[in-house]
């Protein structure tokens, strides 16, 4: 079910698309436009979706007089991709950067487990890089 996307980035609208895609597995325009908050017409659901077939994200199949679409990336690798996405744009390509943000008490209160969890996979990291 996986592959090679090479349309790049998503818009807020293609990502929310996406979201309730991995939420469901497979849904028609309707049922999708259904779930997204203030949702637009529904021609633009299906210009959005032919949009996101091009990109290569979902494909569809018909199902009696229905369009039904899914995605045809795994979420890891969408997550992977938006992950590096924000990186880029906001941590200057650097992970240090982020996870730094990520630890100032100013910004996110992590608890003392959530804490002890980072820290072992900072370790795992560690022992998986030599």
């Amino acid at each position: 079910m996986t592959r090679t996307v090479s349309g790049g980035t998503l818009s807020r609208r293609e990502r929310q698309i996406m979201d309730v895609l991995f939420e469901l597995g497979r849904a028609t325009g309707t049922e999708i436009q259904q779930r997204l908050e203030d949702p637009p017409s529904y021609s633009s659901v299906r210009t959005i979706l032919r949009i996101l077939e091009q990109k290569g994200f979902v494909r569809h199949g018909e199902e009696g007089l229905r369009y039904v679409y899914e995605p045809c990336i795994a979420r890891e690798t969408a997550k992977r991709s938006a992950l590096k996405r924000v990186l880029q744009t906001f941590f200057e390509g650097s992970a240090q950067k982020a996870v730094a943000a990520l630890l100032d008490p100013k910004t996110f209160r992590l608890s003392r487990a959530e804490l002890d969890e980072i820290s072992k996979l900072i370790d795992r990291a560690k022992e998986n890089s030599r």
